[in-house]
Formats: C-alpha cells, sequence, structure tokens
C-alpha cells in the first residue's frame, strides 16, 4: 500500500501515522474487527459520532498552551477536512467534527508540522494534561507549573505503560492554592509548593467526577519536584496491573483507590517504584521569554459603560509589571476557523504568543500591555470577542450532548445558549459582580462537568403519558475550596427540560434577593437543600405538557432517546484470536525497542504481550480475568500444567520485571520466556 506522506522528519510520528493508515485499510478490507480498530483509532485522537460515517477528531493541546502558528493551522485543518468550526473541550483540547475515517492520517500529517498530536487524546490512555490557565502569570504562585505539565505529557506520550490502561487517566496541574485546575477531582492532581527554598508539589490521588464523584485523596503535602514524574509513573503502572478492566463503569482508577484503599494501594506504588527507569527525572525549568509588543492606538472609547464592564470581567493582571492577561468568552466553547485566523493575527500583534485555552472552554490572552488595552478591545470587538463575563455565570460550560456525541441524552449546547440569552438579557448586575458558575452535561458522564457548578444541569428523560419529555436534573453548590479541596454539587430535583429557564430565574432572582454579600455557596447552604427543593419542585409538574416541551432545545421534531456505544473510553475486547494477535503485537513492540537499546519499554512491552496471551487461553474458560493481577492469579489455577513444566508460576515468572534491574540482560531473558510462553499459549489452544 503506497503512503501518501512524504514530508515528516520524525520518524516516530511517521509510524504512527503509518500505522493508522494500514490498520483503515484493513479495517475496511475487514482484515481486522470493528473491536480492535476502534482501540487503535481512539488511541489515535480518532472518535466515533452520533452521525453514521464520519468522525470527530481530538487534537491535543497540552495544557492549553497554543501558539498563533499552531491556532492557524487548525483552523486550515477544520476547513480542509471539517467543517470550519473548532470547539474548545473541558481538557484544553479542540475537536473537529464530521471528517471522513480515510482521511484522518492525511489530517494528522498536515497538524504534525506545527506539532500537533492526535495521540492518546481519547481511549484507555493517560490523557491530555490540564493546566491553570494562568501558570506563570498568577500573582499568588509559588512557581510556573507550565514546566511540569510538559514534562508529563512527554514523558507519558507513547509511554508503553498507558497505551491500553483499563480506563482513561486524567491529570491536573493547579498554579496555586486557588486549584482553579481542580487537582481534587483529577486521578492525579498538582499543586506547586516551596519548602526549605525547594520546589515540589501537593499531591493528591484518586478523584474524579461522573455519575460517581470522589474527592482525592491528599498523597503528600510535598513532594520535591524531581519525584512527581517517578510518582506519577508507580501510580499508572499500578493502576494498568489492578484496575479493573471488564465492567467498564467500575474501571476508572477513583474505584479501584477507594476498594483496596490509599495505604494498600501505596504499597502496591512502591513496589513498582523499584522497577522503573528513574530514581530521580529533574524539570527543566526555564523562564518564560515574554514577547515586546508595540504601542497600538484605537478610537475605543475607555470611559464607556461597555468598555468598563469588559474590564472588570475580562481583564486580569498578571504577575509581571505592566501586563495583563485578557479573557475571551466563547460561547459553548465554538469558533469558526475564520474567527481563528484573525485571533492568531491578534495573538501575534497584542500578546507573547502564549494563549491558553481554558477547561471551561473560552481563551485567555496572556502578556498584553495595559496600554494596549484599547486597541485590543477595538480588534477584538470587530470579531465579535468582547462578550463580557469571562468564567462568570453567562460563560457556561457545555459538552456537545446530541449534537454529536453517542452518550448525548439531550441537548447540553442548545440549553446553555438559552440560559446564556436569559442571563445577558436580564442578569447583567449577576455577571459584573457576582463569582458563579453554570455547567451543564448532556449525560451522567459529567463531561460538562456539572457535579462541580454552583449550578449545574444533567441531561435526562421524563416519560409522560407514553411519551419522551427531554429533562434536567438540577443541582446546587458544588465548586472549588482551594488546596486541593473541593465539593460536589447536590442533586436537587428533576424538571422537563423546557422548563429549566423558569428554575434559573427562580434562583438567580431570589440569590440577589437574598444573598448577604456571600458566595453563592454559602447562600446555598444558609438556605439548605430543602428549601430550594420545595421553592421548585412545582417545575417538576408534568400534568399540563404541551407539545413544545417534548422537543429539545434547537431541534424541531419531537424528542427520541437515542444512546449509541459510548467512546469515551476504549472497550474491552475478549476475542482468543485478537488477544493472542494484540500480543503478538506487543512482542513485536518488545523487539523493537530492545533494538533502540530502551531495555525498560521493551520489557514492560513483553510484560504486556504475556498477559494478553495468557488473558486469551483463560477467556475459554471460566475465569476472572478483569485485572493484570486476577489474570495472573487465574491463570496459575486453571492452567497448573504451565508452571509445572517450567519449575515456576506463571505469576512468579511474569513477575521478575519487579525483581530485576532493567539491563540488557534482563531484557533478553524476558523477552525470550514472552516467545516462548506465546508459542505454549498457542499450542494449548490448538489442543483445545
Amino acid at each position: 500500500m503506497q503512503s501518501f506522506r512524504t514530508e515528516l522528519e520524525n520518524q516516530v510520528v511517521e509510524k504512527d501515522i503509518l500505522e493508522l493508515e494500514r490498520k483503515i485499510f484493513q479495517f475496511k478490507n475487514q482484515e481486522i474487527d470493528e473491536e480492535k480498530f476502534r482501540s487503535l483509532r481512539l488511541a489515535r485522537g480518532v472518535y466515533g459520532q452520533r452521525q453514521q460515517g464520519v468522525q470527530m477528531i481530538r487534537i491535543k493541546i497540552p495544557y492549553g498552551k497554543i501558539t498563533a502558528r499552531q491556532l492557524r493551522r487548525i483552523a486550515a485543518v477544520s476547513d480542509e477536512y471539517s467543517n470550519g468550526n473548532l470547539h474548545i473541550t473541558t481538557r484544553q483540547d479542540i475537536q473537529i467534527h464530521y471528517v471522513a475515517l480515510e482521511r484522518t492520517p492525511e489530517l494528522w500529517e498536515t497538524l504534525e508540522k506545527d506539532n500537533i498530536t492526535l495521540r492518546e487524546a481519547c481511549g484507555n490512555t493517560v490523557r491530555n494534561v490540564t493546566a491553570s490557565i494562568f501558570a506563570g502569570v498568577d500573582t499568588n504562585e509559588p512557581f510556573d507549573v507550565s514546566p511540569y505539565a510538559h514534562a508529563f505529557f512527554e514523558y507519558f506520550l507513547r509511554n508503553p505503560i498507558c497505551q491500553e490502561l483499563g480506563r482513561k487517566f486524567k491529570a491536573a496541574f493547579s498554579s496555586s492554592d486557588a486549584d482553579d485546575a481542580l487537582s481534587f477531582a483529577h486521578d492525579l492532581g498538582f499543586i506547586p509548593k516551596i519548602k526549605n527554598n525547594k520546589k515540589g508539589v501537593k499531591v493528591l490521588l484518586g478523584g474524579g467526577i461522573g455519575s460517581q464523584p470522589r474527592a482525592a485523596d491528599v498523597i503528600f503535602d510535598f513532594l520535591e519536584e524531581d519525584q512527581f514524574i517517578p510518582f506519577s509513573e508507580a501510580v499508572i503502572r499500578v493502576f494498568d496491573k489492578y484496575g479493573e478492566r471488564n465492567r467498564r463503569n467500575k474501571a476508572r482508577m477513583k474505584f479501584l483507590v477507594k476498594e483496596v484503599g490509599v495505604e494498600q494501594f501505596l504499597e502496591w506504588v512502591a513496589e513498582e517504584r523499584k522497577i522503573i527507569p528513574h530514581d530521580s527525572y529533574p524539570i527543566v525549568f526555564e523562564e518564560a521569554q515574554i514577547k515586546n509588543t508595540d504601542l497600538f492606538h484605537s478610537q475605543t472609547d475607555t470611559q464607556s459603560d461597555a468598555y468598563q464592564k469588559w474590564l472588570k470581567t475580562n481583564v486580569v493582571a498578571q504577575k509581571q509589571d505592566g501586563l495583563v492577561s485578557v479573557g475571551i468568552a466563547v460561547k459553548t466553547g465554538d469558533f469558526s476557523s475564520k474567527t481563528a485566523r484573525k485571533l492568531a493575527d491578534i495573538i501575534e500583534a497584542f500578546s507573547g504568543d502564549d494563549t491558553r485555552l481554558s477547561v471551561s472552554q473560552s481563551i485567555l490572552l496572556r502578556h498584553v500591555r495595559k496600554e494596549n488595552l484599547p486597541a485590543l478591545y477595538e480588534n477584538l470587538q470587530q470579531l465579535g470577542m468582547t462578550r463580557i463575563g469571562f468564567h462568570k455565570v453567562n460563560d457556561i460550560v457545555a459538552c456537545p450532548g446530541t449534537d454529536t456525541c453517542n452518550l448525548g441524552i439531550s441537548s447540553s449546547m442548545g440549553l446553555a445558549n438559552k440560559l446564556q440569552e436569559i442571563i445577558e438579557d436580564e442578569y447583567e448586575n449577576v455577571i459584573t459582580d457576582h463569582k458563579l458558575d453554570i455547567k451543564i452535561s448532556g449525560c451522567m458522564n459529567a463531561c460538562g462537568q456539572h457535579t462541580l457548578a454552583n449550578i449545574g444541569f444533567q441531561g435526562m428523560t421524563m416519560k409522560v403519558n407514553g411519551l419522551i419529555a427531554p429533562a434536567t436534573q438540577l443541582l446546587l453548590g458544588g465548586g472549588v475550596l482551594g488546596n486541593g479541596e473541593g465539593r460536589f454539587a447536590d442533586k436537587v430535583l428533576k424538571t422537563p427540560s423546557k422548563k429549566t429557564p423558569d428554575v434559573l430565574r427562580w434562583i438567580l432572582n431570589d440569590f440577589e434577593e437574598n444573598q448577604n454579600n456571600e458566595t453563592f455557596n454559602a447562600y446555598y447552604d444558609r438556605k439548605t437543600t430543602d428549601y430550594f427543593y420545595q421553592n421548585l419542585k412545582h417545575f417538576s409538574d408534568t400534568t399540563e405538557l404541551q407539545s413544545d416541551d417534548f422537543v429539545d432545545w434547537g431541534a424541531k421534531e419531537k424528542y427520541k432517546k437515542a444512546i449509541g456505544i459510548g467512546e469515551c473510553a476504549g472497550v474491552t475486547i475478549d476475542l482468543v484470536q485478537t488477544l493472542l494477535f494484540e500480543a503478538e503485537e506487543s512482542l513485536e513492540l518488545a523487539l523493537e525497542s530492545k533494538t533502540a537499546m530502551q531495555w525498560s519499554d521493551s520489557i514492560y512491552y513483553a510484560y504486556s504481550a504475556q498477559i494478553k496471551a495468557a488473558k486469551a487461553l483463560l477467556t475459554t474458560v471460566k475465569a476472572k480475568t478483569n485485572s493484570h493481577h486476577s489474570i495472573k492469579v487465574a491463570f496459575d489455577e486453571h492452567f497448573k500444567e504451565y508452571g509445572e513444566n517450567e519449575g515456576t508460576t506463571f505469576e512468579e515468572s511474569v513477575g521478575k520485571m519487579n525483581q530485576e534491574a532493567p539491563t540488557e540482560s534482563f531484557t533478553n531473558t524476558y523477552l525470550e520466556q514472552a516467545h516462548q510462553l506465546i508459542n505454549w499459549i498457542k499450542n494449548k489452544r490448538n489442543e483445545q
């Protein structure tokens, strides 16, 4: 098969793209099954859409940092391969939609010309690392965590230990104790600290949101900076070995930590620390270079009400004298490729080309000279990007919902647009005078982070007289407490979706009338959940619904509940031949890593090959195979003859990687062991 590619110099990236192209060809020719292909493409950012025959492409933007050149490249790709729309996600990625599967390798190659990757943006991998958009400019930060987030991204990208986890894995870095990166709601969270004049991080582990949110446990109040990468690798290795793999709804790391307890989990981490390739991993810290910009003049009336409100709600002072950051509130995270190109010009003219995409789906321009604010306002105004309320109540977070997502139950974005319209038309003073947020998810998986919101809405349904109406679950009282602590919102009641605007109006009216110069959550706590339930329960009444109540926001036809196969993580594959095929692929990768003298990587690929091969044989008997640990135990139980022939148990032979240093000699021995095991299992399968 002839490759289309001729221009990339990075051989690792080249191989990755060629592999995707080859697997697409095999899939189209029915040489590999859909389940196997899905797992591969997800790890390369190619995600099935609600609409048949097209893909969503998730573009990985580590900690949201994007340059003007990269923004132009993504805009061009969206025009060429998609529909000209860019969507910012709550993990600081950019998504484009309606892409033909056959064109994804070419699309990826085009992005890589400006060092933009799709790798591990989806699937059961370490997902895009997120970080505070104010890292490096935060007036309260001990130091800039951007290099730490970047080191984390680079270290785990294509790392063999995290290519086929039981479920996705998420990490976040906050810039200060304000914890605006939500460290408490991540598998691993980090907050910068200084102790005895040394840099380090507070470490949190085992958090998550979704239908069963869990606050992370504090593991270290202070861990020196050269230790957080080795610790993170050990954590991911533990999750890979012991994490659930069959029951998808119990496969996130938070469930493993909750089940075995923090003490047992850390004992396993300590065991893994003995075999990872780095005892120490120093972070290379270079002071960020801030670009000098010209002084621009404008005709902006700086005393106008509109400009003053924009200054109040969208401009934040930086720790660098004379510089500010400017927030752009992006409606539901969507902006066009045409707007992106013009914004790239503005970035180059007014800021240091270090723009950040936020977890709230908006944009932060950094390093703007105060004197240039009027001119910047004028330029942004021409793009329609001076809407007041950056990260305020009208800057609503919303997942794609039923617009494109397979799992969507309701139209998150349609509801967000309606609520934003109401707030900006009727509650401008709430935007300018208060700090509260609204987040909307189209299903219980919480991609819109509704469980972390002051005011959250989750898409649901109601059955009324044999018909199904779109509905929303109201949640109140979520948010960040600071320094690694947070709170998850309480469920209050469910209402027909078309009554949600009136629910919000009641809440905002009551807040304005009854708050005593306090935060929304303080007001909510004082009033109690029951107060809101009693005052809002009449909105749940379904006795007099009209025909419009059975039509979702932005739709024209009556609502139909249609949920496809979710792809926000991979799928569990139990076909014997597929697993044996995967085992042999892992063994090939082990040999390639050995040739490159990457001993640790080679050993891990060989370990993975043995686990996959063992699972393949175990699928032919009634055995527990929901984790690597259970596979080892079950193999020795069901196939004792292997241990009798080898003079050692399967668990002991595979576990040698935990006792031996990653040397060339041990690599050779361990690979030979893996090769012999796979042959033994093939012969056993043939006997069956």
